[in-house]
């Protein structure tokens, strides 16, 4: 398995163990993939659930342009619930993951299909 594998599999059993939800792997690859070379850098592959500005950047780059929302409450409202289900309490907040939990709360898998 590449490095790429590895983290899927991290993502897996993070959306098991911590969100407790069997996760639809095709589309947590495909998810994974969409996020680009993120996922190898640290600091990027994370999401900071309580920073402002990276929350507003991820309803704009992630919620509006990659899924094509519509702009309103609702966008954060949802990042806030994949952010609970997450657990606020865990300290690393894989992007992929959080970026997979939006879409399947916003019903948005043809966008990967």
């Amino acid at each position: 398995m590449g490095k790429r594998d590895d983290l899927i599999a991290k993502y897996a059993d993070d959306i098991k163990d911590k969100c407790g939800m069997t996760p639809d792997m095709d589309l947590l690859t495909k998810v994974t993939i969409g996020c680009g070379p993120s996922i190898y850098n640290d600091d990027a592959s994370t999401v900071a659930g309580s920073d402002t500005e990276e929350l507003n950047r991820i309803v704009d780059g992630f919620l509006k342009k990659k899924l094509g929302l519509p702009d309103g409450p609702e966008l954060m409202g949802g990042l806030q619930k994949a952010i609970e289900t997450y657990g606020r309490s865990n300290r690393n907040k894989y992007r992929a993951v959080v970026y997979y939990l939006l879409t399947k709360h916003f019903g948005k898998e043809s966008v990967y299909g």
